[in-house]
């Protein structure tokens, strides 16, 4: 396991998606208190001489003008922290706490926030000990960060709140003073200001947002692998994807996905045995257009993959101490960034499982699959094949079409209407991780398909090395359905298998883009 050191600089999406995900662990790094201590002193200052700066002499939103006195300020951070836990909803998975966790770490030490390192390090002990909090999935409207969820997140490290062990099937917990006394982590005594510091913030929109880019630029492959499939299987042309063709309408994702065909297709003998046939001219579009629209939803991944980076050096708290010591608010905890390109991807990613959905049934249906057996059936009539699989994808397809309406064109005004526009980027995120699901779900239904119909062309031609490739993995797990059996179990597993069905086409044809 490697580990990720916490610098205050910008983090790696890899190094996000690794710790969350427990293939890295997070040290805090040698400089980091140096670098938090100049805004720390200057919170200090403003609490000696009872100056009014707002979350540290004051009251919070609404209530930012009301002067708070020095006597009461440990006493407010610790009610602010018990007053905006008030999340709703089944908790968020371990994954999404675990980069939680990191990214909240990775914000204090930036040293914009004033806060002690003491902070940032009890985070990342947290996360060492396998100590996630319990933290409600709704209840966010994406602006002054997320407030409920962080408030949550950061409940534990005064004792309150709920702890639970990563991988515990009881997402509820117990209450955290018992785990962190087992596990002999002290609880902290908040200072002036770090309350506001700990709730303040974009990154669980981060998070949802960072774990779908990378999850999407694993679907963009499958989408390519399992059209190269779909081809094979409907007897197909590879023409469209002639570079010739590609090149005079060059989008980068288009390129890319046609570079991927034009290799996965490579040296075919089931594409060569029917070149020159007549049906050979044009291909329905979800064949033939399958660059224009994978690539269409990889321009859109590069834009949001483009958010993200800089969303994970960017400081969110609010107010900052900036390098001069001046204290200012800010609107950096604002999510519309974060919320277009969660809107936007799922949108775009919807269109990978609709186009998918299409390859699908034209395997499935005798009128246009061109001689495979109705329904991909052994003996149709008496087994009914993957009819219902086709149902099942074009449930998701539809189900995406709702879930992919954007959030972002929404807003509702909060704080007695202080804080009266909002991003509602955790919806968009919330809805971005259904999406993704469905899509898996969907590819891995025709891979299913495209398998047992290349399974029936083996009497025509052998399929290209990397369609080889895939169907062998494929049947590593899951067997040729010469009967009927269950269909679910097939899916799911297809599913679980959609990095290794990338690494056997790629081990066949070469990295693809």
């Amino acid at each position: 396991m490697r580990t990720v050191t916490v610098t205050g600089d910008a983090l790696a999406l890899d190094d996000l998606v690794a710790v969350a995900r427990g293939d890295a662990d997070a040290v805090m790094g040698e400089g980091v208190a140096a670098r938090m201590a100049p805004s720390r002193a200057v919170v200090a200052d403003a609490v000696e001489r009872d100056k009014v700066m707002y979350g540290i002499t004051t009251g919070f939103g609404a209530l930012a003008d009301t002067h708070v006195g020095r006597a009461d300020l440990e006493r407010m951070q610790l009610a602010l922290i018990r007053s905006h836990s008030a999340g709703v909803g089944a908790p968020l998975p371990d994954d999404v706490v675990r980069g939680l966790l990191l990214l909240r770490a990775r914000t204090l030490t930036g040293g914009y926030s004033g806060v002690r390192t003491e902070l940032p390090a009890k985070l990342l002990e947290l996360l060492a000990h396998d100590l996630l909090p319990v933290i409600p999935g709704k209840g966010s409207v994406g602006a002054s960060g997320d407030l409920a969820q962080l408030a949550h997140l950061a409940q534990p490290l005064v004792g309150e709140g709920r702890l639970r062990r990563r991988g515990d099937a009881d997402l509820r917990g117990r209450p955290a003073a018992e785990l962190m006394a087992e596990e002999g982590i002290e609880p902290l005594v908040l200072a002036p200001k770090e309350g506001l510091s700990l709730i303040n913030g974009t990154e669980p929109m981060q998070v949802l947002l960072a774990l779908a880019v990378d999850e999407i630029g694993l679907l963009v492959k499958v989408a390519d692998i399992a059209a190269a499939m779909s081809v094979e299987s409907l007897l197909g042309t590879d023409k469209a994807y002639d570079e010739r063709v590609q090149v005079i309408r060059p989008h980068p994702g288009q390129l890319d996905s046609a570079g991927n065909l034009r290799r996965l297709l490579a040296g075919s003998p089931l594409v060569a045995s029917h070149r020159e046939s007549d049906h050979a001219v044009q291909d329905s579009y979800c064949l033939r257009c399958a660059p224009q629209v994978h690539g269409a939803v990889r321009d859109v991944l590069a834009h949001a993959r483009r958010v993200i980076d800089i969303e994970l050096g960017s400081i969110v708290d609010n107010p900052v101490i900036v390098p001069d010591g001046e204290v200012m608010s800010t609107g950096n905890f604002h999510g519309e960034p974060l919320a277009f390109a969660g809107d936007m991807l799922a949108i775009a990613v919807s269109e990978l499982a609709s186009i998918s959905e299409r390859r699908t049934d034209r395997m499935l249906d005798p009128a246009f699959s061109r001689d495979l057996p109705a329904f991909l059936a052994r003996n149709p009539g008496t087994n009914s094949g993957f009819m219902i699989a086709q149902y099942t994808a074009a449930s998701l397809v539809s189900e995406n079409k709702v879930l992919a309406h954007p959030a972002s064109v929404d807003t509702i005004p909060t704080s007695g209407n202080q804080e009266d526009h909002v991003s509602m980027g955790w919806t968009a995120m919330r809805k971005l991780r259904e999406v993704v699901a469905n899509v898996r779900a969907v590819l891995a239904v025709e891979v299913l398909a495209a398998s047992q119909a290349l399974d029936f062309r083996a009497e025509v031609a052998a399929p290209s090395a990397a369609g080889a490739a895939v169907l062998a993995r494929v049947r590593r797990d899951v067997a040729t359905m010469d009967e009927d059996r269950n269909v679910s179990d097939q899916i799911v597993a297809v599913d679980a298998l959609l990095v290794e069905i990338v690494a056997a086409a790629e081990a066949a044809v070469g990295a693809l883009d």
